[in-house]
């Protein structure tokens, strides 16, 4: 599987652990940054996986920071992004099966290395619902990307 990943500095060593992790099962990934820990905005790294995966340049994306919640918002901005920010492996499960989520966001401050792998491998195997059910649902989410919405 082709995964493009980014994160912010407070997540840049959860990050490079998951880019060797990924590599060492077999994943071409793309790193997008950032590569130091001078302080930076995640703003400016998560729209670079968000394009990826919109573009589907990758099959999936990666996004991380301090608490997952900015990058989650930043990769939901972009058409067609369907991003989750997952702390544990059910959720992982519940939003590949149920949301067909293409992006995964990720906390460093709230998640082991392992428990960002265990979160990481789940959602990479875990497959879209053939359940029409979430099939519609998510038909919804892709019409609502279609119309203009504002008070």
């Amino acid at each position: 599987m082709k995964i493009a990943i980014g994160s912010d500095h407070s997540a840049l060593e959860l990050k490079n652990h998951l880019v060797e992790y990924l590599t060492a099962c077999g994943h071409e990934v793309i790193d997008h940054g950032t590569m130091t820990k001078e302080s930076c905005d995640y703003n400016d790294y998560g729209i670079l996986v968000a394009k990826d995966v919109q573009a589907h340049r990758v099959d999936r994306g990666i996004v991380l920071c301090f608490t997952g919640i900015g990058m989650s918002i930043v990769a939901n901005k972009v058409k067609g992004v369907r991003c989750a920010l997952v702390n544990d492996a059910e959720a992982a499960e519940l939003t590949r099966e149920h949301n067909d989520s293409n992006c995964l966001a990720l906390s460093a401050r709230l998640l082991s290395w392992s428990q960002a792998e265990e979160i990481v491998t789940v959602w990479l195997k875990s497959p879209f619902s053939t359940e029409e059910r979430h099939q519609r649902r998510v038909r919804k989410i892709l019409k609502l990307e279609e119309e203009e919405y504002g008070c």
